[in-house]
């Protein structure tokens, strides 16, 4: 019996709390190992000289994230593509863990991959803001190639739970998706960048443990969802104007054709008439 009014509202808030906490927590437990590199590199009790240095801290966390945190991440998304479509009552804990399982190898391959080209980011950018002359300008260009990353990650995981793909073609359509929609690719940033900010210096880390990873999967999985569905109308209408289009030459060449065979009719006809009576 569906309960209405004010106290179905609040049965209703409650029940979605209850969803993403249960992920965030699922997503949580199974990222233990990198949350516990991560926290432990933020706080260690170190004065660090340089961030060359500060970046060593974190290199376990760096290793331990493709096996732990990007699967944990692809579970989520996997949820929130359920409830995004609009099948809002599956089982968690068995939707989540059967995601977890089923792109456990891809999650990972895009971890090694995505933390690769990170590296490579990090060490150019640095490279080129030390210097000092014009190459110095270079810099600028390798943020923007850091904002590419951030939004290919994002969609990375939204193609990876929604298509059966392989991981290059995952890639590509992230990267395609990300330079491609220039607008939906500034929203997913700050969106994202909203939701870490009131996590991490709001609410004390309330929103961390108990809503940040699940919120993050959701607004971006529905962010995908909206551009894809939009390419799917545009390319249904395309198909439709093609179909059309064809529908049209075939029916004109028809005409054509039949105009054809009435002339030569006539021609036959008039043949005949000049023919000498015996």
């Amino acid at each position: 019996m569906e309960v209405k009014g004010l106290m179905g509202g609040l049965y209703r808030i409650s029940e979605w709390v209850m969803r993403f906490s249960i992920i965030n927590l699922l997503w949580l437990v199974c990222s233990i190992p990198f949350i516990y590199f991560f926290v432990s590199a933020m706080f260690i009790d170190v004065e660090v000289q340089s961030m060359s240095e500060l970046f060593i801290y974190f290199i376990p966390a760096v290793i331990v994230a493709p096996f732990t945190l990007f699967p944990a991440t692809a579970a989520a998304y996997g949820v929130a593509r359920k409830w995004v479509m609009g099948d809002e009552d599956v089982p968690l804990l068995k939707t989540f863990f059967t995601n977890y399982k089923e792109n456990y190898k891809k999650s990972m391959l895009g971890g090694l991959f995505f933390l690769f080209m990170f590296a490579i980011l990090v060490v150019n950018y640095r490279f080129y803001a030390t210097q000092e002359n014009k190459l110095q300008f270079v810099s600028f260009i390798f943020i923007a190639f850091f904002i590419i990353w951030v939004v290919t990650v994002c969609h990375f995981f939204s193609i990876l739970v929604h298509f059966h793909m392989k991981f290059w073609q995952i890639f590509k359509n992230a990267l395609l998706l990300a330079i491609g929609r220039p607008l939906t690719s500034v929203a997913v940033l700050l969106s994202n960048a909203l939701i870490l900010y009131i996590a991490f210096t709001k609410f004390n880390f309330f929103l961390v443990i108990f809503f940040m990873a699940s919120i993050i999967a959701y607004v971006n999985f529905w962010q995908f969802y909206r551009v894809f569905r939009n390419i799917q109308v545009e390319y249904d209408q395309r198909k439709e104007s093609e179909q059309e289009e064809a529908e049209e030459s075939a029916e004109a060449a028809k005409a054509e054709v039949d105009a054809s065979n009435d002339t030569d009719r006539t021609d036959d006809g008039n043949k005949e008439d000049k023919l000498p009576k015996t």
